[in-house]
């Protein structure tokens, strides 16, 4: 064995204690609560921060039985693995994470073939927080290149740039147009169509306009918007004016569904004016929060003084984000899903999400006291509001009802011209499964008895009890 000599003269230095690892007050930790607004004077054992910070999310509604919310609520297990293994990765890092970094490059590919980019390889994409942030990059690169276009009017007061949707758009398009100073011009709701009309939306474009927003899936009541239609009433524009106006399709939802479900529905990179796309991985892209995902057909549709070069590895790395630091365990969990599952498997999660969607309304509808908008067989997602003949009680009542239940159904009212209009929404998600959707529906049909015998609706103010939750 070897021989080992001690130091020459003794190292007086103290070992390196990380902080965490001191003992906490064990009588404090017994007697002493914390207190909620400000920071404690001395730590506690971890157990018992665990502890306090665990019980109090006790209160939160469950996920699973949150019928709201379109972000996915249930992976498998190997996902969250994979996901707890990343989570210390910084996606900002490229040239520390370089494989993280080729594994967001393969998604981008995947989505561009999958969305029938004329080119997948040529194609420009990226991975962001959410459909949000890639609303507003989407967004930004609409304005740049209009700019480009009318540099020898803008910036001036009488050119100020417009995008025109549907006033359905989720709230992120409001955001846009307020942060990046672009009028927002809205297409009503006229009658039972419930999103944009492409005609309409035709007819607000003029010189200043630098894109029109298609949302595949709207928020409202999970209808397609229609996006060829919208495309063919601008190829006519174009035609008459010369106006030449693309287009972006918000897919947060849609664009993960109609791939699969949907082959023959032509909405995305086939039609040539469509210039981006956007998708939240984190929804029925079947990935936990925290990812979404941005593509424009080409290099061209895409400013590149709005794309940051970074060295990565010797080599050149492009980025286009809002945000800085951030996780890279969504775009791993992202890799893992498209892997794991293929198109076949995605057909088959999705195909059995509309399923669920379609069985739950037929089976409200049958209740008589309700009436459809729509079926859930465009998203897996269906509105309703009570019949007309209903005066016990509204929607609100019923949602209130739900909620003493667990479950989490919202109420909201519509917005102009249909703010007469109130009413609920479920989303059906992967893991919401045939078994919970009887157990829903034993549970609506259960309370409807005590609500019949109301002698009238029980909400003061609509406005208060809206539960809109995108």
């Amino acid at each position: 064995m070897p021989l080992h000599r001690g130091p020459g003269k003794p190292d007086e230095r103290p070992m390196s204690v990380n902080p965490f690892y001191g003992e906490a007050n064990p009588v404090g930790d017994m007697t002493d609560a914390p207190p909620r607004h400000r920071l404690p004077d001395t730590p506690m054992a971890p157990s018992t921060a665990y502890q306090l910070v665990h019980d109090e999310l006790m209160l939160d509604g469950n996920a699973r039985l949150n019928l709201a919310t379109f972000v996915t609520t249930w992976m498998e297990p190997q996902a969250g693995v994979l996901m707890s293994d990343c989570r210390d990765k910084n996606m900002i890092d490229k040239d520390e994470y370089p494989r993280t970094a080729e594994l967001e490059r393969r998604c981008v590919a995947m989505l561009a073939d999958l969305w029938n980019a004329p080119d997948p390889s040529a194609a420009v994409g990226c991975s962001t927080t959410g459909s949000s942030e890639a609303c507003m990059l989407a967004g930004m690169a609409l304005k740049r290149r209009w700019a480009r276009r009318n540099a020898d009017r803008y910036p001036k007061r009488e050119a100020r740039p417009n995008l025109v949707m549907g006033v359905n758009v989720q709230v992120c398009w409001d955001k846009f147009c307020n942060f990046w100073e672009v009028e927002a011009r809205q297409v009503p709701m006229d009658g039972d169509r419930f999103h944009i009309d492409p005609q309409a939306a035709a007819e607000l474009c003029d010189e200043n306009t630098i894109g029109v927003v298609g949302i595949l899936g709207s928020t409202f009541d999970g209808s397609y918007e229609p996006i060829a239609d919208l495309c063919s009433a601008l190829d006519d524009l174009q035609e008459r004016t010369g106006l030449d106006i693309p287009v972006h399709v918000d897919g947060a939802s849609g664009a993960m569904i109609a791939p699969f479900l949907d082959e023959d529905l032509v909405w995305d990179f086939r039609l040539p004016r469509v210039a981006s796309i956007n998708t939240s991985g984190h929804k029925y892209g079947l990935v936990y929060p925290g990812v979404g995902w941005a593509l424009w057909r080409d290099k061209e549709a895409l400013p590149d003084e709005l794309v940051f070069h970074v060295n990565y590895l010797g080599g050149d790395m492009p980025t286009f984000a809002l945000n800085f630091s951030r996780p890279g365990a969504q775009v791993a969990a992202q890799y893992y899903t498209f892997l794991r599952l293929g198109r076949e498997g995605f057909r088959a999660v999705q195909q059995t999400t509309r399923d669920v969607a379609r069985s739950i309304a037929e089976r409200v509808d049958a209740l008589g006291d309700f009436q459809l908008l729509t079926r859930g067989d465009q998203l897996p997602v269906f509105a309703f509001t009570t019949a007309p003949d209903v005066e016990a009680f509204d929607v609100f009542d019923v949602s209130r009802r739900l909620r003493e239940r667990g479950w989490l159904v919202p109420a909201y009212t519509f917005p102009p011209n249909r703010e007469d209009l109130s009413v609920l929404r479920i989303v059906c998600r992967n893991g919401f499964s045939a078994d919970l959707a009887d157990l829903f529906m034993e549970d609506l049909t259960r309370l409807l008895p005590e609500l019949r015998r109301q002698q009238h609706p029980l909400t003061r103010d609509k406005q208060e009890a809206t539960g809109f939750h995108h």
